[in-house]
């Protein structure tokens, strides 16, 4: 058995769509970053990356290589899949936090929860992702940015 623990965060822009956990969220900004910024996602592979002892997801996927603009961190996390089945790994479960101060996100954590169980070609029960808030304080409780933080078991 290996744990892996990841995290992300990207600022808050306007004329970005915001995306997390390949849902698109109305909202009046989105997340700066090469691919569509997807912090949940991002922070999720980054997890499985370390419990696999394979780096993070900058070593994978570089915002040097234009082949990665603006992809689908779905797509990024279904070759992450490919490794981990290739190096002979299963996922026990994963839990996730997306950190915002808005918008609230109760409302997409179960579309969020198939999405991502569909591509690690997992149970949805398996998955779990909370939301939070940090009551205003830092550059979420600003609105400045959102971040996430994901732990995972492998076997």
């Amino acid at each position: 058995m290996k744990i892996g623990m990841g995290y992300d965060v990207h600022r808050l822009v306007e004329d970005r769509k915001l995306i997390l956990g390949g849902v698109e969220i109305p909202y009046e900004k989105g997340l700066l970053g090469h691919s569509d910024a997807d912090v949940l996602v991002h922070a999720i592979m980054d997890a499985l990356l370390g419990a696999m002892g394979k780096g993070d997801i900058g070593k994978h996927f570089p915002d040097t290589d234009n082949k990665y603009k603006s992809i689908s961190s779905l797509k990024l996390m279904a070759q992450v899949k490919e490794l981990l089945t290739s190096e002979g790994y299963s996922i026990i479960n994963i839990d996730s936090t997306i950190i915002a101060q808005r918008p609230k996100m109760a409302g997409y954590i179960e579309e969020m929860r198939t999405n991502i169980a569909d591509v690690l070609n997992i149970e949805i029960e398996n998955i779990n992702i909370k939301a939070t808030t940090e009551e205003g304080l830092g550059f979420t409780g600003e609105g400045l940015g959102i971040a996430s933080q994901a732990i995972c078991l492998l076997k």
